[in-house]
């Protein structure tokens, strides 16, 4: 017996990561999953996004377990087509009962440089996504009648900053505050909203040319290597970066009824960044 049987579950960034992370400690623990990602190009986002075969891949590695999935390319800037793969999730599985908003992207810039487009697009993507990814499900949750979950992948960004990321740091803290107006309005519904803050984690959003001479300015081409030297400055415990599943955990926490009685706060997952 799972945690989680005859439960599902909506998941927005599937296809890597620490989306498809989640689908699968989720699906473990008996949920079906309803995931979505995009193939849509961001021209300010430093590194490739996630392809088609991504995401069937984390379709093959849900089914492995025994669970269900339906996925589908949805941006979560686009309300309607959010709408439509959460409808068509809700319509095979006949419920929906947690929600995982996780899509995000990153791209490092000076706050007095980076263009207008930099910054529009880290925040529709980032904190407005976040809203409409909720929009388009959490009603679901309230039509069950039967309680619920959502977690909301912030950042330690929200609450330590560092230089070239006030676009990323900026949309991140907004989702604290989101969680906390949504908790209040949800709680008499029985539904639960969280924040998870996790300091750097080793996916494809970090593990790249940008975040790596983010980190290492003072290296022409710097490394994975160069990269994870820097990191370890950032958290107390001797580790460069987390690994997603590490962040799956602290979910599967507060999902499940573990965490039946925790809302309105924020899950640090920094290996001390923070202190």
């Amino acid at each position: 017996m799972g945690k989680l049987d005859g439960k599902v579950a909506f998941i927005t960034g599937a296809a890597r990561g620490q989306g498809r992370s989640h689908a699968l400690g989720l699906a473990r623990e008996g949920a079906d999953i309803i995931a979505i990602d995009t193939t849509a190009k961001v021209d300010t986002v430093p590194y490739p996004l996630a392809s088609a075969g991504e995401l069937s891949e984390t379709v093959r590695l849900v089914e492995a377990t025994g669970r269900s999935i339906v996925a589908r390319d949805a941006d979560v800037r686009d309300s309607a087509a959010l709408a439509k793969a959460v409808t068509a999730g809700v319509e095979r599985f006949g419920r929906l009962d947690i929600v995982l908003a996780n899509a995000g992207i990153s791209s490092p810039a000076p706050t007095l440089e980076m263009s207008d487009e930099t910054w529009q697009d880290m925040i529709d993507i980032n904190l407005t996504g976040v809203w409409k990814s909720l929009k388009a499900s959490v009603p679901h949750i309230i039509e069950g009648g039967r309680g619920g979950s959502v977690v909301i992948t912030s950042s330690l960004a929200a609450i330590y900053a560092n230089e070239n990321t006030a676009h990323y740091s900026a949309a991140k803290a907004g989702l604290v505050m989101l969680m906390k107006v949504m908790a209040k309005e949800l709680a008499p519904h029985s539904i639960r909203v969280n924040t998870i803050h996790p300091t750097t984690v080793a996916t494809d959003m970090i593990l790249n040319d940008a975040t790596y001479r983010l980190f290492r300015p003072d290296i022409d081409n710097p490394t994975r290597a160069d990269f994870e030297q820097a990191a370890l400055g950032l958290n107390r415990l001797p580790v460069a970066a987390l690994e997603p599943e590490d962040i799956t955990n602290t979910v599967l926490h507060l999902v499940t009824n573990t965490g039946k009685y925790i809302t309105g706060t924020t899950q640090v997952i920094d290996a001390g960044g923070a202190l």
